[in-house]
Protein backbone atom coordinates (compact mmCIF):
# COMPACT_ATOMS: atom_id res chain seq x y z
CA UNK A 1 0.00 0.00 0.00
CA UNK A 2 1.02 3.68 -0.67
CA UNK A 3 0.17 6.19 2.47
CA UNK A 4 0.07 9.73 2.12
CA UNK A 5 1.45 12.11 5.34
CA UNK A 6 -2.30 12.13 6.58
CA UNK A 7 -2.05 8.12 6.47
CA UNK A 8 1.75 7.88 7.87
CA UNK A 9 0.34 9.90 10.71
CA UNK A 10 -2.29 7.34 11.12
CA UNK A 11 0.04 4.89 11.03
CA UNK A 12 2.23 5.92 13.68
CA UNK A 13 -0.83 5.96 16.16
CA UNK A 14 -1.18 2.37 15.15
CA UNK A 15 1.77 1.56 16.45
CA UNK A 16 0.88 3.58 19.16
CA UNK A 17 -2.21 1.55 20.18
CA UNK A 18 -0.20 -1.57 19.65
CA UNK A 19 3.39 -0.72 22.13
CA UNK A 20 0.58 -0.09 24.34
CA UNK A 21 -0.59 -3.93 24.21
CA UNK A 22 -4.20 -2.58 22.21
CA UNK A 23 -5.59 -5.00 19.18
CA UNK A 24 -6.19 -2.37 16.74
CA UNK A 25 -8.18 -4.71 15.28
CA UNK A 26 -9.92 -7.02 17.32
CA UNK A 27 -11.94 -10.28 16.61
CA UNK A 28 -14.39 -10.00 18.67
CA UNK A 29 -17.02 -6.84 19.90
CA UNK A 30 -19.54 -7.16 22.90
CA UNK A 31 -22.06 -4.05 22.53
CA UNK A 32 -25.31 -4.43 24.87
CA UNK A 33 -27.17 -1.92 23.11
CA UNK A 34 -27.70 0.47 20.03
CA UNK A 35 -27.66 4.38 20.12
CA UNK A 36 -30.98 4.61 19.73
CA UNK A 37 -32.01 1.89 22.52
CA UNK A 38 -29.53 3.36 24.38
CA UNK A 39 -31.06 7.05 24.33
CA UNK A 40 -34.52 5.25 25.07
CA UNK A 41 -33.63 3.24 28.63
CA UNK A 42 -32.19 6.33 29.68
CA UNK A 43 -35.03 8.11 28.86
CA UNK A 44 -37.77 5.29 30.65
CA UNK A 45 -34.70 5.10 33.73
CA UNK A 46 -35.64 8.69 34.55
CA UNK A 47 -39.45 8.38 33.87
CA UNK A 48 -38.89 5.93 36.35
CA UNK A 49 -37.01 7.30 38.50
CA UNK A 50 -34.76 3.61 38.37
CA UNK A 51 -31.31 3.01 38.07
CA UNK A 52 -29.76 1.65 34.45
CA UNK A 53 -26.33 -1.04 35.32
CA UNK A 54 -23.46 -0.31 32.69
CA UNK A 55 -24.03 -0.61 29.07
CA UNK A 56 -21.63 -1.36 25.93
CA UNK A 57 -22.31 0.98 22.65
CA UNK A 58 -20.18 0.82 19.81
CA UNK A 59 -19.49 3.11 16.74
CA UNK A 60 -17.63 5.20 14.61
CA UNK A 61 -15.99 8.20 15.85
CA UNK A 62 -17.52 11.53 14.83
CA UNK A 63 -16.56 14.37 16.89
CA UNK A 64 -13.74 14.39 19.28
CA UNK A 65 -13.12 17.50 22.12
CA UNK A 66 -10.47 17.34 24.18
CA UNK A 67 -10.22 19.51 26.82
CA UNK A 68 -7.41 19.05 29.16
CA UNK A 69 -8.52 15.99 31.81
CA UNK A 70 -11.76 15.56 30.16
CA UNK A 71 -12.79 15.22 26.58
CA UNK A 72 -16.20 14.59 24.81
CA UNK A 73 -16.89 12.64 21.81
CA UNK A 74 -19.57 11.42 19.56
CA UNK A 75 -19.96 7.67 18.15
CA UNK A 76 -22.44 7.13 15.01
CA UNK A 77 -24.00 3.60 14.57
CA UNK A 78 -26.97 2.49 12.59
CA UNK A 79 -29.53 3.31 14.95
CA UNK A 80 -27.91 6.83 15.37
CA UNK A 81 -25.74 8.96 17.82
CA UNK A 82 -24.66 9.38 21.36
CA UNK A 83 -21.81 11.64 23.33
CA UNK A 84 -18.97 9.93 25.08
CA UNK A 85 -18.07 11.48 28.20
CA UNK A 86 -14.36 10.47 28.91
CA UNK A 87 -12.47 11.62 32.20
CA UNK A 88 -8.43 11.12 32.88
CA UNK A 89 -9.06 10.33 36.45
CA UNK A 90 -11.60 6.79 35.37
CA UNK A 91 -9.76 5.71 32.25
CA UNK A 92 -6.49 5.94 33.68
CA UNK A 93 -3.74 4.83 30.72
CA UNK A 94 -6.56 4.57 28.62
CA UNK A 95 -7.48 8.03 28.30
CA UNK A 96 -3.80 9.61 27.33
CA UNK A 97 -3.87 7.01 24.55
CA UNK A 98 -7.27 8.26 23.79
CA UNK A 99 -5.84 11.79 23.00
CA UNK A 100 -2.95 10.08 20.99
CA UNK A 101 -3.72 7.52 18.92
CA UNK A 102 -7.86 7.91 18.47
CA UNK A 103 -9.03 10.20 15.33
CA UNK A 104 -12.60 10.42 13.65
CA UNK A 105 -13.36 8.00 11.61
CA UNK A 106 -12.07 4.90 14.15
CA UNK A 107 -14.80 2.46 15.24
CA UNK A 108 -14.63 1.80 19.21
CA UNK A 109 -16.55 -0.07 21.71
CA UNK A 110 -17.02 2.18 25.74
CA UNK A 111 -18.71 0.84 28.58
CA UNK A 112 -20.01 2.75 31.00
CA UNK A 113 -22.78 4.62 32.54
CA UNK A 114 -25.36 6.71 31.20
CA UNK A 115 -25.79 10.10 32.31
CA UNK A 116 -26.98 14.14 31.36
CA UNK A 117 -24.12 16.46 31.43
CA UNK A 118 -24.69 20.05 32.13
CA UNK A 119 -26.02 20.94 29.42
CA UNK A 120 -28.71 18.54 29.46
CA UNK A 121 -27.38 15.42 26.46
CA UNK A 122 -27.61 12.28 27.48
CA UNK A 123 -24.20 10.91 27.68
CA UNK A 124 -22.07 7.43 28.14
CA UNK A 125 -19.65 8.31 31.08
CA UNK A 126 -16.63 6.07 29.31
CA UNK A 127 -15.51 3.21 31.85
CA UNK A 128 -13.51 1.31 29.85
CA UNK A 129 -12.63 2.34 25.93
CA UNK A 130 -11.20 0.18 23.16
CA UNK A 131 -10.46 0.53 19.75
CA UNK A 132 -12.23 -1.92 16.97
CA UNK A 133 -11.05 -0.44 13.90
CA UNK A 134 -8.81 1.83 13.32
CA UNK A 135 -9.47 4.11 9.88
CA UNK A 136 -6.40 4.48 8.26
CA UNK A 137 -7.73 6.96 5.37
CA UNK A 138 -9.35 10.35 7.20
CA UNK A 139 -13.14 10.75 5.85
CA UNK A 140 -14.43 13.62 4.67
CA UNK A 141 -15.97 14.48 7.54
CA UNK A 142 -19.06 17.47 7.23
CA UNK A 143 -19.04 20.12 9.51
CA UNK A 144 -22.47 20.76 10.94
CA UNK A 145 -24.39 23.91 12.89
CA UNK A 146 -27.69 23.94 14.16
CA UNK A 147 -30.11 25.93 12.09
CA UNK A 148 -33.05 28.28 14.31
CA UNK A 149 -35.27 26.20 13.78
CA UNK A 150 -33.39 22.98 15.36
CA UNK A 151 -32.81 21.08 12.38
CA UNK A 152 -28.98 20.06 11.80
CA UNK A 153 -27.47 21.21 8.80
CA UNK A 154 -24.41 19.56 6.89
CA UNK A 155 -21.67 20.79 4.28
CA UNK A 156 -18.16 20.54 3.46
CA UNK A 157 -18.57 16.58 3.03
CA UNK A 158 -17.54 15.17 -0.58
CA UNK A 159 -18.33 17.93 -2.44
CA UNK A 160 -16.67 16.10 -5.86
CA UNK A 161 -20.06 14.56 -6.64
CA UNK A 162 -18.58 12.31 -8.97
CA UNK A 163 -16.30 10.93 -6.16
CA UNK A 164 -18.89 10.28 -3.90
CA UNK A 165 -20.32 7.43 -6.66
CA UNK A 166 -17.05 6.06 -6.67
CA UNK A 167 -16.17 5.75 -3.27
CA UNK A 168 -20.13 4.83 -1.85
CA UNK A 169 -18.39 3.37 1.23
CA UNK A 170 -17.08 6.85 2.31
CA UNK A 171 -20.27 8.76 0.96
CA UNK A 172 -22.24 6.15 3.31
CA UNK A 173 -20.00 6.67 6.10
CA UNK A 174 -20.57 10.78 6.35
CA UNK A 175 -23.91 11.53 4.88
CA UNK A 176 -26.39 10.41 7.23
CA UNK A 177 -29.20 11.83 4.33
CA UNK A 178 -27.84 9.06 2.12
CA UNK A 179 -27.87 6.20 3.89
CA UNK A 180 -31.52 7.23 4.53
CA UNK A 181 -32.16 7.24 0.78
CA UNK A 182 -31.25 3.55 0.30
CA UNK A 183 -33.47 3.29 3.65
CA UNK A 184 -36.06 4.28 1.51
CA UNK A 185 -35.29 1.89 -1.79
CA UNK A 186 -35.27 -0.75 0.18
CA UNK A 187 -38.45 -0.27 2.05
CA UNK A 188 -40.07 0.68 -1.36
CA UNK A 189 -38.62 -3.02 -2.94
CA UNK A 190 -39.91 -4.58 0.52
CA UNK A 191 -43.24 -2.96 0.11
CA UNK A 192 -43.88 -3.49 -4.11
CA UNK A 193 -43.14 -7.77 -3.02
CA UNK A 194 -45.65 -7.33 -0.19
CA UNK A 195 -48.46 -6.31 -2.65
CA UNK A 196 -47.90 -8.68 -5.00
CA UNK A 197 -47.70 -11.39 -3.00
CA UNK A 198 -50.60 -10.18 -0.61
CA UNK A 199 -52.53 -10.26 -4.47
CA UNK A 200 -52.18 -13.98 -5.27
CA UNK A 201 -48.63 -13.01 -7.62
CA UNK A 202 -46.02 -15.63 -7.64
CA UNK A 203 -42.34 -14.56 -7.22
CA UNK A 204 -40.28 -16.33 -9.82
CA UNK A 205 -36.64 -16.02 -11.24
CA UNK A 206 -35.70 -16.43 -14.74
CA UNK A 207 -32.49 -16.62 -16.57
CA UNK A 208 -29.94 -13.65 -16.65
CA UNK A 209 -27.91 -15.85 -19.06
CA UNK A 210 -29.82 -16.14 -22.31
CA UNK A 211 -29.53 -17.71 -25.35
CA UNK A 212 -31.59 -15.40 -27.16
CA UNK A 213 -32.28 -12.01 -25.81
CA UNK A 214 -35.67 -10.35 -26.07
CA UNK A 215 -38.89 -8.67 -24.14
CA UNK A 216 -37.42 -5.09 -25.19
CA UNK A 217 -36.09 -3.08 -27.55
CA UNK A 218 -32.34 -2.53 -26.34
CA UNK A 219 -28.58 -3.93 -27.25
CA UNK A 220 -27.59 -6.40 -25.22
CA UNK A 221 -24.36 -7.48 -24.09
CA UNK A 222 -22.93 -10.41 -24.88
CA UNK A 223 -20.79 -13.36 -23.05
CA UNK A 224 -19.28 -16.67 -23.54
CA UNK A 225 -19.54 -20.20 -22.23
CA UNK A 226 -16.20 -21.54 -22.09
CA UNK A 227 -17.41 -25.48 -21.43
CA UNK A 228 -20.81 -25.50 -23.83
CA UNK A 229 -19.00 -23.15 -26.27
CA UNK A 230 -21.66 -20.85 -26.62
CA UNK A 231 -22.64 -17.32 -27.16
CA UNK A 232 -25.24 -16.10 -24.21
CA UNK A 233 -26.45 -12.72 -23.84
CA UNK A 234 -27.36 -11.14 -20.52
CA UNK A 235 -31.03 -10.32 -20.16
CA UNK A 236 -32.68 -7.08 -21.40
CA UNK A 237 -35.78 -8.38 -19.93
CA UNK A 238 -37.60 -10.89 -18.48
CA UNK A 239 -40.97 -10.85 -20.62
CA UNK A 240 -41.08 -13.80 -22.93
CA UNK A 241 -39.47 -15.93 -19.64
CA UNK A 242 -42.17 -15.07 -17.86
CA UNK A 243 -45.12 -15.23 -20.20
CA UNK A 244 -43.74 -19.35 -21.14
CA UNK A 245 -44.90 -19.75 -16.75
CA UNK A 246 -48.14 -18.59 -17.79
CA UNK A 247 -48.49 -21.26 -20.83
CA UNK A 248 -47.96 -23.59 -17.78
CA UNK A 249 -50.40 -22.83 -15.74
CA UNK A 250 -49.56 -19.80 -13.29
CA UNK A 251 -52.23 -17.13 -14.01
CA UNK A 252 -49.70 -14.05 -11.41
CA UNK A 253 -45.75 -14.03 -11.73
CA UNK A 254 -43.96 -11.32 -11.20
CA UNK A 255 -39.81 -10.50 -11.03
CA UNK A 256 -37.74 -8.48 -9.64
CA UNK A 257 -34.25 -8.56 -10.65
CA UNK A 258 -31.43 -7.02 -13.09
CA UNK A 259 -31.43 -6.13 -16.65
CA UNK A 260 -28.43 -5.23 -18.54
CA UNK A 261 -28.75 -2.85 -22.08
CA UNK A 262 -25.56 -2.16 -23.98
CA UNK A 263 -26.91 1.58 -24.79
CA UNK A 264 -26.33 5.05 -23.43
CA UNK A 265 -25.68 6.21 -19.80
CA UNK A 266 -28.02 9.20 -18.70
CA UNK A 267 -29.29 10.59 -15.89
CA UNK A 268 -32.11 7.80 -16.34
CA UNK A 269 -30.05 5.35 -17.56
CA UNK A 270 -27.46 2.57 -16.50
CA UNK A 271 -26.34 -0.13 -18.12
CA UNK A 272 -27.48 -2.66 -15.04
CA UNK A 273 -30.24 -1.66 -13.94
CA UNK A 274 -33.32 -3.20 -11.30
CA UNK A 275 -36.62 -3.86 -13.20
CA UNK A 276 -39.89 -5.21 -11.92
CA UNK A 277 -42.09 -6.84 -13.95
CA UNK A 278 -45.83 -8.50 -13.27
CA UNK A 279 -48.33 -10.98 -15.85
CA UNK A 280 -51.29 -11.28 -15.29
CA UNK A 281 -53.57 -14.03 -16.67
CA UNK A 282 -57.36 -13.18 -18.15
CA UNK A 283 -56.99 -9.53 -18.14
CA UNK A 284 -55.96 -6.88 -20.85
CA UNK A 285 -54.52 -3.22 -20.77
CA UNK A 286 -57.21 -1.43 -18.40
CA UNK A 287 -57.16 -4.09 -15.92
CA UNK A 288 -53.35 -3.50 -15.96
CA UNK A 289 -53.86 0.11 -15.27
CA UNK A 290 -55.89 -0.35 -12.30
CA UNK A 291 -53.26 -2.68 -10.81
CA UNK A 292 -50.44 -0.44 -11.03
CA UNK A 293 -52.64 2.49 -9.50
CA UNK A 294 -53.41 0.52 -6.67
CA UNK A 295 -50.03 -1.13 -6.52
CA UNK A 296 -47.91 2.06 -6.82
CA UNK A 297 -50.40 4.46 -4.63
CA UNK A 298 -50.56 1.52 -1.67
CA UNK A 299 -46.35 1.95 -1.79
CA UNK A 300 -46.33 5.10 -1.77
CA UNK A 301 -48.48 4.99 1.60
CA UNK A 302 -46.45 2.46 2.94
CA UNK A 303 -42.79 3.62 2.46
CA UNK A 304 -44.29 7.50 2.60
CA UNK A 305 -46.56 8.18 4.55
CA UNK A 306 -49.14 8.95 2.25
CA UNK A 307 -50.03 8.64 -1.91
CA UNK A 308 -48.21 11.76 -2.44
CA UNK A 309 -44.53 12.37 -2.85
CA UNK A 310 -42.50 16.05 -3.42
CA UNK A 311 -40.32 15.54 -6.52
CA UNK A 312 -38.04 18.79 -7.62
CA UNK A 313 -40.86 21.22 -6.38
CA UNK A 314 -43.53 19.61 -7.72
CA UNK A 315 -46.10 17.84 -5.66
CA UNK A 316 -46.98 14.51 -7.25
CA UNK A 317 -50.79 12.76 -6.27
CA UNK A 318 -50.46 8.87 -6.64
CA UNK A 319 -53.91 9.05 -5.56
CA UNK A 320 -55.96 6.72 -8.46
CA UNK A 321 -57.35 6.96 -11.20
CA UNK A 322 -54.71 8.50 -13.00
CA UNK A 323 -56.02 10.41 -16.38
CA UNK A 324 -55.82 8.37 -19.89
CA UNK A 325 -54.77 9.68 -23.27
CA UNK A 326 -53.56 8.59 -26.52
CA UNK A 327 -50.21 8.69 -27.26
CA UNK A 328 -51.57 10.20 -30.73
CA UNK A 329 -53.50 12.78 -28.63
CA UNK A 330 -50.51 13.65 -26.28
CA UNK A 331 -47.86 13.90 -28.99
CA UNK A 332 -50.42 16.19 -30.87
CA UNK A 333 -50.88 18.34 -27.97
CA UNK A 334 -47.21 18.83 -27.19
CA UNK A 335 -46.00 19.39 -30.78
CA UNK A 336 -48.42 20.22 -33.04
CA UNK A 337 -47.24 17.45 -35.10
CA UNK A 338 -50.37 14.30 -36.00
CA UNK A 339 -47.78 11.29 -36.88
CA UNK A 340 -50.50 9.71 -38.41
CA UNK A 341 -50.82 11.67 -41.30
CA UNK A 342 -47.51 10.93 -41.56
CA UNK A 343 -47.01 7.08 -42.42
CA UNK A 344 -43.32 7.13 -43.83
CA UNK A 345 -40.12 7.95 -42.33
CA UNK A 346 -39.29 10.21 -44.93
CA UNK A 347 -42.71 12.01 -44.42
CA UNK A 348 -42.57 12.48 -40.95
CA UNK A 349 -38.87 13.11 -40.52
CA UNK A 350 -39.56 16.36 -42.79
CA UNK A 351 -42.07 17.98 -40.84
CA UNK A 352 -39.95 17.04 -37.86
CA UNK A 353 -37.05 18.47 -39.55
CA UNK A 354 -39.42 21.79 -40.55
CA UNK A 355 -39.44 22.36 -36.37
CA UNK A 356 -36.08 21.35 -35.40
CA UNK A 357 -36.98 18.47 -34.28
CA UNK A 358 -34.29 15.21 -33.75
CA UNK A 359 -34.97 13.43 -36.89
CA UNK A 360 -32.09 11.19 -38.18
CA UNK A 361 -31.52 9.88 -41.93
CA UNK A 362 -31.33 6.57 -40.16
CA UNK A 363 -34.18 6.77 -37.96
CA UNK A 364 -37.30 4.54 -38.41
CA UNK A 365 -40.49 5.62 -38.66
CA UNK A 366 -41.26 4.10 -35.32
CA UNK A 367 -37.73 5.37 -33.65
CA UNK A 368 -38.77 8.92 -35.12
CA UNK A 369 -42.37 9.05 -33.16
CA UNK A 370 -40.83 7.62 -30.28
CA UNK A 371 -38.83 10.97 -30.64
CA UNK A 372 -41.88 12.97 -30.37
CA UNK A 373 -43.02 11.66 -27.35
CA UNK A 374 -39.23 12.28 -25.79
CA UNK A 375 -40.24 15.89 -26.49
CA UNK A 376 -43.21 15.80 -24.86
CA UNK A 377 -41.96 13.52 -21.85
CA UNK A 378 -40.61 16.23 -19.57
CA UNK A 379 -44.38 17.82 -19.27
CA UNK A 380 -45.91 15.08 -17.88
CA UNK A 381 -45.23 15.18 -14.16
CA UNK A 382 -48.69 13.78 -12.58
CA UNK A 383 -49.23 10.34 -13.65
CA UNK A 384 -50.41 9.41 -16.89
CA UNK A 385 -50.92 6.29 -19.09
CA UNK A 386 -50.25 7.17 -22.07
CA UNK A 387 -51.61 4.36 -24.67
CA UNK A 388 -52.52 3.36 -28.28
CA UNK A 389 -48.96 2.88 -29.78
CA UNK A 390 -47.90 2.34 -33.43
CA UNK A 391 -47.28 -1.73 -33.80
CA UNK A 392 -43.76 -0.85 -35.21
CA UNK A 393 -42.02 -0.22 -32.49
CA UNK A 394 -44.60 -3.05 -30.09
CA UNK A 395 -43.72 -5.87 -31.36
CA UNK A 396 -45.30 -8.26 -28.25
CA UNK A 397 -48.28 -6.18 -28.17
CA UNK A 398 -51.78 -7.20 -29.13
CA UNK A 399 -53.08 -4.68 -32.22
CA UNK A 400 -55.97 -2.67 -31.17
CA UNK A 401 -59.37 -3.80 -32.27
CA UNK A 402 -60.41 -1.92 -35.65
CA UNK A 403 -57.01 -0.16 -36.28
CA UNK A 404 -54.38 -2.43 -37.86
CA UNK A 405 -51.33 0.54 -37.28
CA UNK A 406 -51.39 0.90 -33.43
CA UNK A 407 -51.33 -1.81 -30.41
CA UNK A 408 -52.94 -2.00 -26.90
CA UNK A 409 -49.76 -0.35 -24.92
CA UNK A 410 -49.24 2.23 -22.40
CA UNK A 411 -46.38 3.80 -21.01
CA UNK A 412 -46.45 5.31 -17.63
CA UNK A 413 -45.20 9.07 -17.05
CA UNK A 414 -44.32 10.13 -13.70
CA UNK A 415 -42.27 13.63 -12.53
CA UNK A 416 -41.64 13.89 -16.02
CA UNK A 417 -39.68 10.74 -16.99
CA UNK A 418 -41.20 7.65 -18.67
CA UNK A 419 -41.61 4.52 -15.44
CA UNK A 420 -43.29 2.04 -17.13
CA UNK A 421 -44.48 -0.08 -19.84
CA UNK A 422 -47.48 -2.64 -20.46
CA UNK A 423 -49.32 -4.65 -22.89
CA UNK A 424 -52.43 -6.47 -24.10
CA UNK A 425 -49.98 -9.36 -24.83
CA UNK A 426 -50.12 -10.98 -27.95
CA UNK A 427 -50.70 -14.78 -27.92
CA UNK A 428 -51.33 -15.47 -30.95
CA UNK A 429 -48.62 -17.76 -32.13
CA UNK A 430 -48.92 -16.24 -35.86
CA UNK A 431 -49.04 -13.12 -35.23
CA UNK A 432 -45.84 -13.06 -32.91
CA UNK A 433 -44.23 -14.98 -35.96
CA UNK A 434 -45.23 -12.58 -38.56
CA UNK A 435 -44.25 -9.51 -36.19
CA UNK A 436 -40.34 -11.47 -34.99
CA UNK A 437 -39.86 -11.62 -38.98
CA UNK A 438 -40.86 -8.15 -39.50
CA UNK A 439 -38.20 -7.10 -36.93
CA UNK A 440 -35.45 -9.64 -38.29
CA UNK A 441 -35.80 -7.45 -41.28
CA UNK A 442 -36.00 -4.23 -39.49
CA UNK A 443 -32.42 -5.72 -38.13
CA UNK A 444 -30.85 -6.48 -41.42
CA UNK A 445 -32.06 -2.50 -42.07
CA UNK A 446 -29.88 -1.73 -39.22
CA UNK A 447 -32.31 -1.49 -36.22
CA UNK A 448 -29.56 -2.94 -33.29
CA UNK A 449 -32.56 -2.80 -31.39
CA UNK A 450 -35.02 -5.15 -32.84
CA UNK A 451 -36.15 -8.31 -31.46
CA UNK A 452 -34.73 -10.96 -32.76
CA UNK A 453 -36.81 -14.32 -33.51
CA UNK A 454 -37.18 -16.94 -30.45
CA UNK A 455 -38.81 -20.19 -31.91
CA UNK A 456 -38.73 -21.17 -28.53
CA UNK A 457 -41.35 -18.85 -27.30
CA UNK A 458 -43.20 -19.52 -30.57
CA UNK A 459 -43.15 -23.10 -29.59
CA UNK A 460 -44.54 -21.82 -26.04
CA UNK A 461 -47.35 -20.24 -27.67
CA UNK A 462 -48.67 -22.83 -29.50
CA UNK A 463 -49.60 -24.90 -26.91
CA UNK A 464 -51.62 -21.78 -25.53
CA UNK A 465 -51.32 -18.78 -24.00
CA UNK A 466 -54.04 -17.00 -21.79
CA UNK A 467 -55.05 -13.67 -22.74
CA UNK A 468 -53.32 -11.98 -20.48
CA UNK A 469 -51.36 -8.24 -19.40
CA UNK A 470 -47.87 -7.49 -18.46
CA UNK A 471 -46.60 -4.69 -17.20
CA UNK A 472 -42.56 -3.69 -16.52
CA UNK A 473 -41.11 -1.07 -14.65
CA UNK A 474 -37.56 0.69 -13.89
CA UNK A 475 -37.34 0.42 -9.82
CA UNK A 476 -34.49 2.54 -9.65
CA UNK A 477 -36.54 5.46 -11.57
CA UNK A 478 -39.43 5.20 -8.54
CA UNK A 479 -36.77 5.25 -6.19
CA UNK A 480 -35.91 8.56 -7.92
CA UNK A 481 -39.15 9.97 -7.18
CA UNK A 482 -39.29 8.37 -3.76
CA UNK A 483 -36.25 9.87 -2.49
CA UNK A 484 -36.49 13.15 -5.05
CA UNK A 485 -33.19 12.22 -6.73
CA UNK A 486 -33.29 13.54 -10.74
CA UNK A 487 -29.78 11.22 -11.35
CA UNK A 488 -30.34 7.24 -11.46
CA UNK A 489 -26.50 6.97 -9.66
CA UNK A 490 -28.05 8.73 -6.50
CA UNK A 491 -30.14 5.68 -6.48
CA UNK A 492 -27.88 2.99 -7.17
CA UNK A 493 -25.10 1.81 -4.32
CA UNK A 494 -23.17 1.34 -6.91
CA UNK A 495 -23.67 3.04 -10.22
CA UNK A 496 -21.64 2.48 -13.46
CA UNK A 497 -18.42 5.19 -14.00
CA UNK A 498 -16.07 5.51 -16.83
CA UNK A 499 -12.49 5.14 -16.33
CA UNK A 500 -10.61 7.36 -14.56
CA UNK A 501 -8.60 8.07 -17.09
CA UNK A 502 -10.96 7.71 -19.98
Amino acid sequence: MEFNELERQRLAKLELLRAAGMEAYPPRVQRSHTSAEALQAFETSEAEQSTLPPITLTGRLISIRAMGKVSFAHIEDGHGRIQLFLRANELADSYELFTKAFDLGDFVEATGTLMRTRSGEISLQVASLRMLAKAMTPLPIPKEYEREDGEIARFGAFADIEERYRQRYADLAVNPDVREDFRIRSRMISALRRWLDEHAYLEVETPVLQPIYGGAAARPFVTHHNQLKQDLYLRISFELYLKRLLVGMYERVYEIGRDFRNEGVSFKHNPEFTQLELYCAYTDLAGIMETVEQLLSSVAESVLGAPRLHFHGHEIDLTPPWPRKSLREVIREGTGIDYVVYPTADALREVMRQQHLDASNTATWGHLVDNLLSEVEPSLIQPIFIHDYPVAISPLAKQKPGDPTHVERFELFIGGMELGNAFTELNDPFEQEARFLEQGRAYEAGDEEAQPMDEDYLRALKYGMPPNGGFGMGVDRLAMLFTNHRSIRDVLLYPHLRARDA
